[in-house]
């Protein structure tokens, strides 16, 4: 068996040119483009990649887009009166400070500084806790992505065995009360590993459908899965680079292994990273709308 390749970059762009029809109707009719800052504190090589992908994204859909670097020692102070004035302008529809943030800088007290209506990253605790009971919010990127890959696919998800390995707050605690609940891409019976868990291939045999959000290169192994199994591949890990100085980027699972038992994987680089930024601009429109009802 070999597996079906689940291709995000190709999902991606279909999603991509939905939104390029409602951001050109949000114009059009209401004069409003939609808005998105970035906001990166120091010079993180990886950090600066993630906040440049997002720019470009923007600017292929035409949303109007900034980005405000800071230095590494801005004070915590200086960098909450900073949202304070983007939660008031009109002009910006969504706020984004690139994680993960200095020690100096109590993250949470960030997260919790933006506006709601304005959090489409869907980390602040009131779109979290309406996620966790079903009510409209902002979802979370990449466990947004990670339902739209296996709703776009065809995956099967009502009653299925779903396994997710790491309970982060950014991916593997959202994706499965996501999973949980009664919508497309849920319905299922899900099972968190993390650590702790004193035998994890003997939940992984068990998925029908393996999401892995680990951060480690190539911790699941092709003698961890059933025949069959669907895996979602989170991780991005960089290993080294090539002769030509290019970084070697691999997932939490061994691909070349799993591929050969998997019904459907999804690559390193390609999968669920071009899902995540665009789910961030499917969130930055749908704030952009929400502004436009709450002012008729």
């Amino acid at each position: 068996m070999t597996a079906k390749i689940i291709s995000g970059t190709e999902i991606a762009g279909k999603i991509r040119e939905d939104l390029k029809k409602e951001i050109s109707e949000l114009k059009q009719k209401h004069g409003l483009t939609p808005g998105l800052v970035t906001i990166l504190v120091g010079d993180d090589p990886a950090s600066k990649v993630y906040v440049g992908q997002k720019e470009k994204a923007c600017a292929n859909l035409g949303i109007y887009s900034e980005r405000i670097d800071l230095p590494l020692e801005t004070a915590e102070d200086i960098l909450l009166d900073l949202i304070k004035d983007l939660n008031k302008n009109n002009k910006i529809h969504g706020i984004l400070v690139q994680l993960p943030l200095p020690g100096h800088i109590n993250q949470q007290r960030v997260i919790y500084a933006i506006d709601p209506d304005k959090d489409v990253d869907g980390f602040h605790p009131v779109n979290v806790g309406k996620m966790v009971i079903g009510e409209k919010g902002f979802l979370p990127c990449t466990p947004h992505g990670i339902l739209e890959l296996l709703f776009a696919s065809g995956i099967n998800t009502k009653g299925a065995e779903v396994v997710v390995v790491g309970r982060s707050n950014i991916v593997g605690k959202p994706i499965l009360n996501l999973m949980l609940q009664k919508r497309a891409a849920g319905n299922a019976t899900v099972t968190m590993c993390h650590t702790m868990t004193r035998d994890l291939a003997f939940h992984t045999r068990r998925a029908d459908i393996l999401i892995a959000a680990i951060g480690r290169p190539k911790t699941i192994t092709g003698d961890m899965v059933k025949n069959g199994v669907v895996v979602i591949d989170v991780g991005v890990n960089r290993i080294g680079k090539t002769p030509e100085g290019k970084s070697i980027l691999v997932g939490d699972v061994d691909f070349e292994e799993v591929k050969e038992k998997a019904a459907a994987i999804t690559p390193v680089p390609g999968g669920v990273g071009p899902m995540t930024i665009v789910m961030l601009m499917k969130n930055t429109v749908e704030a952009a709308k929400r502004a436009v009802s709450s002012e008729q």
